[in-house]
């Protein structure tokens, strides 16, 4: 029993001492993920850094300064530093090492050689559709976003999104309001949290059981080359990237460019030619990504695995693999009210009312305080949101 114990205890420091080292390379001066990768590979052993010479570290292909300040110590010191300030901060880190590296993350061009994780780090391998878009989003394409990952998340496709204003903000949202899972790829370490008002989302998807992942160490602070960059980890973790609205030139097409590259499906939402930010779904429609207007024109385009393994999932959840799937819903309609169901079926997802017609639709039907009692009761349950200038628009 006690050699059992002590076997145990060697492997855990084994696996500790492997990712000390994934650690010290990447926070080594003039390393980056792709020279530590290479230089991980012809070590063999990763807990063999340590113990190197001076010549074997320069064999690596690491640069003369790199290699001595590996060998002087002060990468591993700065990894165990590193190390106690994540644990300090709720966090862990995963390296290739572990079983727990999501698969999908290895098969891309350049993965990360550490990611920094708050949350549940098991969501990373799951099956999930990564939502990006503008930061600044029309009313339909805020409604659109939230609409489509709250449906997907409820048939158990986690839904990966960067957090950043417009898009990404409701696709966490409508995740939530499935209480399904989510994961956020941050462009900053684990511990700046960017933009700062989504302080309480950063906060609902970790105590949700969600995730937050970043290849930066603490402290990192939103530096604009660093988005970009975190984008191929969204495209690469995900079994589909579905684009609502983007411009020509952004962050956006270069996550769908990425997908495309990593062979991963892309889909997108149609939209307003109009609208310049119409521009990237219907320009990538043009080009073969799926025209996508519901949940079902993700799902059917599911690699046949991993929809299976879902369906199983629902089937298992719900106590019966032949009961249909409804949408996601936090409430149950025919609890409403009279008064709040008319004012509901007023409402559009799509397309903002402004009170006054919304008081003007009703006339005869419901009295001025009716109105403002039942859309007050319709926010409170979270499926009326109030917009400036008194404009309402129905979220579910």
């Amino acid at each position: 029993m006690l050699e059992e114990k002590i076997g145990l205890v060697a492997v855990d420091e084994r696996q500790r001492t492997a990712q000390l080292a994934w650690l010290a390379l990447i926070l080594t001066p003039a390393m980056g993920a792709t020279r530590t990768w290479r230089a991980m590979k012809r070590l063999g052993e990763p807990e063999r850094l340590f113990a190197a010479s001076l010549t074997e570290l320069e064999g690596l292909g690491m640069p003369a300064n790199s290699a001595q300040f590996v060998f002087d110590g002060k990468a591993r010191k700065a990894a165990e530093e590193e190390w106690s300030r994540v644990q300090e901060n709720g966090g862990m880190i995963l390296t290739p090492s572990d079983d727990a590296y999501p698969e999908r993350l290895r098969e891309i061009y350049d993965p990360p050689a550490v990611l920094w994780v708050r949350g549940d780090v098991s969501l990373l391998a799951r099956p999930g559709i990564a939502v990006v878009g503008t930061r600044h989003p029309s009313t339909y394409g805020a409604g659109m976003a939230e609409v489509l990952s709250r449906d997907l998340s409820a048939r158990r496709l986690v839904i990966l999104s960067g957090m950043a204003r417009g898009v990404d903000t409701a696709a966490h949202k409508g995740a939530l309001a499935a209480r399904g899972k989510t994961v956020a790829v941050w462009g900053t370490g684990i511990d700046v949290i960017y933009p700062k008002e989504n302080k309480r989302l950063a906060e609902q998807i970790v105590e949700s059981g969600g995730a937050i992942v970043s290849e930066y160490p603490l402290g990192t602070f939103p530096a604009p080359q660093n988005f970009p960059i975190r984008n191929r980890i969204l495209s690469g973790m995900s079994v589909g990237v579905l684009v609502i609205e983007a411009g020509e030139h952004s962050g956006t097409r270069i996550t769908a460019r990425l997908a495309t590259e990593q062979n991963r499906d892309v889909y997108a939402v149609p939209g307003n030619v109009t609208n310049q930010n119409a521009w990237g779904p219907n320009t990538l429609i043009k080009q073969g990504a799926k025209l996508t207007a519901t949940w079902e024109d993700v799902w059917e385009d599911l690699p046949t695995q991993v929809r299976l393994q879902l369906e199983d999932e629902i089937g298992v959840a719900a106590g019966d693999e032949s009961k249909p799937v409804e949408s996601a819903s936090l409430f149950n309609e025919t609890r409403l009210s009279e008064h709040e169901r008319a004012v509901l079926e007023r409402l559009r997802q799509d397309e903002a009312m402004q009170l006054d017609e919304l008081i003007e639709q009703l006339e005869g039907q419901l009295g001025s305080s009716e109105i403002f009692t039942a859309l007050f009761e319709l926010e409170l349950a979270g499926l009326v949101r109030q917009l400036p200038g008194k404009n309402y628009i129905r979220t579910m």
